[in-house]
């Protein structure tokens, strides 16, 4: 008779408190998650890059052995004097995009590989009839290249793709702008290792512009040569 008082209370203590062991599992859970959100926490804040930072290989060419080279050159008395590579452009463009659209992303993919980094549609500004180009279509792609991947991208185009173009003897000395600037003009886009020839669709030319802070295109000159620019010979 105790007995079945016993289990009787317990039934009624059961029965008046019935999310208690409900209660008790979502407190286990909750601390399960928050123990298993430290636990990742962790993980990501111990996941990190060990790897330094490595100047690139004409940058360190141009403060070695340029800025000696250019001061004993031109006797220049202040290390700020000495001419600079400010930032390289490589513009495309695209007169075919005009009939067909779907040159401009090709385009757009080429460059991108070549530089590694996103080029910016250019568009036309005003329409002219006789081209059938109206205002505001994508006719081209750009990119304008400063700091690291500048210089990366020098290296690579003196030392690996100029090299490769069919019958090279140099680039010219002349395509100045007569305030230390040069502008070179790529018929083939295909001398860059990057790009896969089998993939191309239209062979396409671009333009590279150097924009240095020399004041002459002498001093220009001199800069670009000493980074290794092959110009041919006078």
């Amino acid at each position: 008779m105790a007995a079945a008082k016993g289990e009787k209370k317990e039934k009624e203590g059961a029965s008046a408190n019935p999310n208690a062991k409900k209660g008790g599992g979502g407190e286990g859970k909750g601390r399960k998650s928050a123990g298993g959100g430290g636990e990742s926490a962790a993980i990501h804040a111990e996941v990190s890059s060990t790897a330094e930072a490595v100047a690139p290989r004409m940058a360190e060419r141009y403060a070695k052995e340029v800025i000696p080279a250019l001061t004993k050159q031109f006797n220049y008395k202040n290390p700020n004097q000495v001419p600079r590579l400010e930032k390289v452009v490589i513009n495309m463009g695209l007169g075919a995009a005009v009939t067909n659209p779907k040159i401009v992303d090709a385009a757009v993919e080429e460059l991108r590989a070549i530089t590694g980094q996103k080029p910016v549609v250019t568009r036309a500004k005003k329409a002219i009839a006789s081209f059938k180009l109206r205002a505001g279509i994508p006719i081209g792609a750009m990119v304008t290249l400063r700091r690291a991947r500048m210089w990366e991208f020098c290296d690579r185009l003196m030392v690996l793709a100029l090299p490769r173009t069919r019958d090279f003897r140099g680039v010219s000395r002349k395509a100045f702008d007569g305030k230390g600037n040069y502008t070179l003009g790529l018929r083939e886009q295909i001398i860059f290792p990057e790009i896969n020839y089998d993939r191309i669709d239209v062979i396409k030319g671009l333009n590279i512009s150097f924009v240095t802070t020399a004041r002459t295109d002498e001093e220009g000159r001199a800069l670009l040569q000493h980074l290794g620019m092959p110009f041919r010979a006078a």
